[in-house]
């Protein structure tokens, strides 16, 4: 905007006058590289000659009423020109209201009976302008119409041209579009032919624009129509001699059609007392009503501003980040442009205005760098609790629950955005407060700015895209940004930007997937495409309320370049909608590892993801995909349980088994106090894997999990030196499985209820009462194993700064496992092709489990009874 205003100023010639201008050449370079369609769909030809008239018509009539405002001796009403206009042309969108201009009033003129007579004989030669372009635009429809009949004919014949499907979205809405305006001219025609200054016409444009649906219809499949007609131009060769021979009429066949309003000179126009004043009032309310609701999609996005030279400064990314700031974490837009890193601060939107940012501060890409100096600070990161952090998802899906129900009840709409706004600052505060992975960049001064961000695939992606650009733009002499040169670029990222919306509920459209809940198996079969043997491992992630996390990750492949890892993961997945993979190589020597923000980190190979379709990974059989990243490719199985099915304990059928084998029964059998698989997990676990990162969080091989599992079903001996042999993973998610699949959970169905509301209690000194009583009546074998879990729970958070887990992580993980009901009254859903979303109330029961089991690794003690301690001590040497 501010360019425009130096051309006004330099060159005395006003304002709009300039943006007037601007937005006609800009609308003709569109219009020029549209030609290019016109053999492959000549319906969209027409329809831009047919507004590409009415533009210049409009214009034409324009011109001369913002010269009046700037010479006030040549008088016209803007109203009449702008109502009748208004309902064909977007581009009215973008002008002020009939008695402004920006902030400046505008004096409503007095006419004369002369002005009134010039005024309403010059609406005659308007409407007969649209008349004109309304009698080639029904030509060219007629012509487009001609070979569907005999397309649609052919189709049921034994050798069809088109298929009617291919018929049915090529010609899509053009007969309807036929009709509209056929009614429209057929209307008109007749008033125009016997005219009088008291004719009206504004019942006829009312009607056009109450049929605006109709061109949207035609707009979203425009596309799908394009790209249909090509393929079947290169298909079928007659069919490409049919579109050949649509020609529509060049700009230059209709030039004494376009060029003659260029020569009137408007000097009146209609006063607002005409009859048809009120008609295109309405016309023109439901016209801006729908432009408004299609304006942000069909004004197309800007890829680039012109800088210094002609040289164009290009948006090559941008993403919503959380900036820490002296400690404090603050919400931003960053932009990577082709030549610097630009960090924004969205402003509140106040009283409807549009988008703005406000710059926070940039860097060259030319003096950018990940390296710090020597001396540099170590980033300290406030880290949220997770109890915090837990207790927002509760929020969530509290929340979440509550606009359903009120949905269903259907209340009013103040009550839902009433929730709606609170879900929204839930969900903000969430993605605000949960990154915790550090990505710094510098300037060439030596100062650091950081960012949170939660996975590190967003993070190599940062890296990657950055590191890319600086080899391009070595050759870039540095300069600095003037306040005037910034502001214009800031400004720009409203029209640049890609990323609109923070990733909340808000923002989503209403049929919009919520996501899958259950267990995604995953296999990570091999890897193929490596140059040089390397170690290699991958890792994967998932999406939860809005952000990423690691679940998974494979052990190392030595020193090949076809790595075969065939690994299987089971992965909670809790609204999930994407799963990402990164192939890391192991660095064995420190010296040459990565060091970045004081941390020695392994090297990224490749990354990739893939989005998880409910549609897809309904089936029962595995889906086989191929993930690829920088010219190697990951081949991988995926397999998806929904909640239904998953979490509904089943009875084993192997009685001398352990594995869905009640626990007294299997106590008794072993004549102890704890299963063995119990004290022989936790054994194992404890003598390496207490400094494990993610040790019960991060999945274990499925393979391995699945021998362990037989290997304690058969009661094989060599079961203790298959453990050693395994990774610790493996065993710790054996020991998780077989609490899973317990035909009861260790805390009973019986006592379950008990123990959910008991934790509800606001009275700490009853809660803890209550906690304890329910604890203690749980049954022997229960208690006892339970008691002996619990305490090596709390040996493995006294290691949290080495293995990151917190008495909460580990309670997210062992909570719904102890303590989940065996459901056993679950069934199949009634339409398994439906997508399986989370449900919140599902959620909200999670979360109550997992505040039982935290409540108790919490408790300093436990106080029991003489005989239940005597119980204890004897199981820990069994």
């Amino acid at each position: 905007m501010a360019f425009v205003h130096i051309i006004s100023r330099s060159t005395f010639i006003p304002v709009d006058l300039v943006i007037i201008s601007i937005l006609f050449l800009l609308l003709s370079l569109c219009y020029s590289q549209l030609q290019w369609q016109r053999k492959l769909y000549p319906l969209t030809l027409s329809l831009l000659h047919h507004v590409r008239f009415l533009l210049s018509l409009s214009l034409s009539a324009l011109f001369p009423f913002f010269i009046s405002l700037h010479y006030p001796e040549s008088a016209l009403s803007y109203s009449c020109l702008h109502l009748l206009f208004s309902p064909f042309l977007p581009i009215f969108s973008l002008f002020p209201p009939p008695h402004s201009l920006g902030d400046r009033m505008l004096p409503v003129p007095t006419w004369t009976e002369c002005d009134l007579e010039k005024g309403l004989e010059m609406r005659k030669w308007v409407l007969s302008g649209i008349l004109a372009t309304e009698e080639t635009y029904l030509s060219h429809l007629e012509a487009l119409l001609l070979p569907m009949k005999p397309l649609k004919a052919a189709a049921t014949t034994s050798q069809p041209v088109l298929t009617v499907a291919q018929i049915e979205t090529i010609f899509f809405k053009v007969p309807e579009l036929y009709e509209i305006h056929k009614e429209f001219y057929d209307g008109l025609l007749p008033r125009v032919q016997q005219w009088s200054h008291h004719q009206r016409v504004g019942d006829l444009f009312q009607k056009l624009a109450s049929q605006l649906g109709v061109y949207r219809a035609f707009v979203d499949n425009y596309e799908l129509a394009v790209e249909t007609a090509e393929k079947c131009c290169q298909a079928n060769t007659q069919f490409a001699e049919i579109s050949e021979n649509l020609k529509v009429r060049s700009p230059k066949d209709c030039k004494d059609q376009t060029s003659w309003p260029l020569k009137v000179n408007i000097s009146s126009s209609t006063p607002v007392l005409h009859p048809d004043h009120p008609l295109l009032q309405d016309a023109l309310r439901i016209s801006q009503n729908f432009l408004s609701s299609i304006n942000e999609e069909t004004t197309p996005r800007r890829q680039s501003m012109t800088v210094k030279k002609g040289e164009n400064r290009q948006l090559l990314k941008d993403s919503f980040m959380v900036e820490l700031v002296e400690g404090a974490r603050k919400l931003r837009h960053v932009f990577l442009f082709t030549d610097l890193l630009l960090c924004a601060k969205l402003k509140k939107q106040i009283g409807g205005k549009n988008q703005q940012y406000d710059s926070k501060w940039y860097i060259p890409l030319t003096e950018l760098t990940f390296q710090g100096p020597e001396e540099t600070e170590p980033l300290t990161i406030p880290q949220v609790p997770d109890e915090e952090l837990d207790a927002m998802k509760v929020k969530i899906s509290h929340l979440r629950s509550e606009i359903q129900r009120e949905k269903r009840a259907n209340k009013g709409s103040k009550v839902i955005d009433r929730l709606r706004k609170k879900l929204s600052e839930q969900e903000s505060l969430l993605l605000l407060t949960s990154p915790s992975m550090p990505l710094r960049v510098y300037n060439k001064n030596g100062k650091s700015y950081s960012f949170l961000i939660s996975s590190d695939y967003e993070r190599a992606e940062w890296k990657e895209i950055i590191k890319e650009q600086q080899k391009k733009c070595k050759c870039f002499k540095t300069s600095s940004l003037t306040s005037m040169e910034l502001q214009m670029l800031t400004n720009s990222c409203v029209k640049l930007q890609t990323v609109h919306h923070i990733p909340l509920s808000i923002n989503k459209e209403e049929d919009e997937s919520s996501g899958l809940c259950g267990f995604l198996n995953v296999i990570v079969h091999s890897a193929s495409g490596l140059k040089q043997s390397l170690n290699l491992y991958c890792t994967l992630e998932v999406d939860s309320f809005g952000f990423f996390s690691n679940k998974a990750k494979t052990r190392v492949y030595r020193y090949t370049t076809e790595p075969k890892w065939n690994e299987e993961f089971e992965i909670e997945l809790e609204g999930s909608q994407t799963l990402r993979l990164l192939c890391y190589e192991k660095c064995y020597n420190k010296t040459k590892q990565n060091k970045e923000d004081g941390e020695s980190t392994d090297r990224i190979m490749g990354k990739g993801q893939i989005p998880l379709d409910p549609q897809t990974l309904q089936g029962k059989d595995w889906q086989r995909t191929v993930i690829p990243m920088n010219g190697i490719e990951v081949k991988l199985s995926m397999k998806f349980t929904s909640r239904e099915f998953s979490l509904k304990r089943m009875p084993s059928r192997k009685p001398m088994g352990v594995f869905g084998v009640k626990i007294s029964t299997v106590t008794k059998r072993e004549r102890s106090k704890v299963p063995y698989i119990v004290r022989q997990c936790l054994e194992e676990i404890e003598r390496r894997g207490m400094e494990e990162v993610g040790i019960y969080r991060v999945s274990g091989v499925a393979t391995d999990i699945q021998a362990l599992k037989t290997a304690f079903d058969t009661n094989n001996k060599d079961v203790s030196v298959m453990m050693s042999e395994m990774d610790v993973n493996a065993i710790a998610g054996t020991l998780k499985l077989y609490f899973r699949e317990l035909p009861e959970p260790l805390f009973t169905d019986e006592l379950y209820p008990n123990f959910a509301g008991g934790i509800t209690l606001s009275d700490s000194v009853a809660k803890e009462s209550c906690m304890l009583n329910l604890l203690l009546s749980l049954p022997e074998p229960n208690l006892v194993t339970f008691l002996f879990l619990l305490d090596h729970l709390k040996r493995v958070a006294e290691k949290e700064s080495v293995n990151k887990m917190s008495l909460h992580n580990l309670a997210t993980v062992f909570g719904p496992t102890l303590l989940r009901p065996a459901e056993k009254d679950s069934k199949i859903p009634a339409n398994p092709t439906q997508p399986i979303s989370m449900g919140d109330s599902w959620s909200l029961e999670v979360m109550a489990q997992v505040q039982v089991l935290l409540y108790f690794l919490q408790l300093e003690t436990i106080p029991t009874p003489d005989s239940k301690r005597q119980s204890i001590l004897f199981s820990t040497e069994v």
